[in-house]
């Protein structure tokens, strides 16, 4: 019988025992903070602030949602992230994503100090996961891998197949999963008979952003898998990049869309904001 992995509940149990862990940091004057940086109007993106704003009320963190026009300078905006990095009130400090088209998004992400970067997209804290560091990690993958544990999956000598390859969730989702002793395949659009590839996976991680692109062609019986993909129907229904309804009889394990993946890569950006805390506070 499948299992649902449920990020849903699994996030609320976290950002409660995340919640009384700020209560005991309190005590000892350590107050986390979280700055974030939203440049325009995007739709999606002002979803996904509000989100991370009501996670950190919810948990204690003390957080400031800067909102800056379209129009800023790329010039404007590195100077706010200076001023970020320099206030000590501010233990995380997170760029939204998407940018306007004239800003570099490289540019910036390097330009946040590695120390304060709670969403693990600086090149030195992937450099660090690479080579297997105690770091700051991307918070899909490091979400992911707290659902894995939670539900006590066995990763060491499984097969492992992420389809995907993106710097956000794919590269590093292979090193967490290598880490764990696994046997990882990156997989991508290029891959040749990408659906015999996936079909070997003990655990198959999705993150192609295309709407239920995974039919059970490309499930092996018994194949954890893990939708990270969030595509909007023009019914307006949100959708994975799994075909849940033909894949899920097939799975012992599988994330729904919504409540799976989702809640628990703002609980991971929670988590390290505390983190970040710790180790420049005390």
């Amino acid at each position: 019988m499948t299992e649902i992995l449920n990020g849903k509940i699994l996030a609320e149990q976290l950002q409660e025992q995340m919640r009384r862990e700020v209560e005991d940091l309190r005590e000892i004057n350590i107050h986390p903070g979280l700055a974030v940086i939203l440049v325009g109007e995007d739709a999606a993106s002002q979803v996904y602030v509000r989100n991370k704003e009501r996670a950190a009320q919810k948990i204690g963190i003390h957080s400031l949602v800067l909102r800056l026009p379209a129009t800023i300078s790329q010039a404007e905006l590195l100077t706010e992230i200076e001023r970020l990095n320099a206030d000590k009130n501010f233990h995380g400090i997170l760029v939204q994503l998407p940018l306007p088209k004239h800003i570099n998004e490289e540019v910036i992400l390097d330009a946040i100090d590695p120390k304060k970067d709670v969403d693990g997209f600086h090149p030195m804290n992937l450099g660090n996961l690479f080579v297997g560091k105690k770091t700051m990690v991307p918070c899909t993958p490091a979400g992911i891998m707290e659902m894995l544990k939670s539900a006590n999956i066995e990763l060491a000598g499984k097969n492992a197949v992420i389809i995907g390859r993106s710097n956000i969730v794919g590269k590093p989702m292979a090193h967490l999963l290598l880490a764990e002793n696994a046997t990882v395949t990156i997989t991508h659009s290029k891959t040749k008979n990408l659906a015999e590839v996936a079909s070997q996976a003990d655990i198959l991680v999705v993150t192609i952003g295309r709407a239920a692109f995974v039919t059970k062609d490309f499930i092996k019986e018994g194949a954890v898998v893990v939708d990270v993909g969030i595509n909007r129907r023009e019914d307006g229904k949100l959708i994975g990049d799994v075909d849940y309804q033909a894949v899920a009889p097939l799975c012992s394990y599988i994330t729904p869309v919504p409540g799976g993946v989702g809640p628990m890569t703002i609980t991971m950006l929670m988590k390290q904001t505390i983190e970040a805390a710790k180790r420049m506070e005390q």
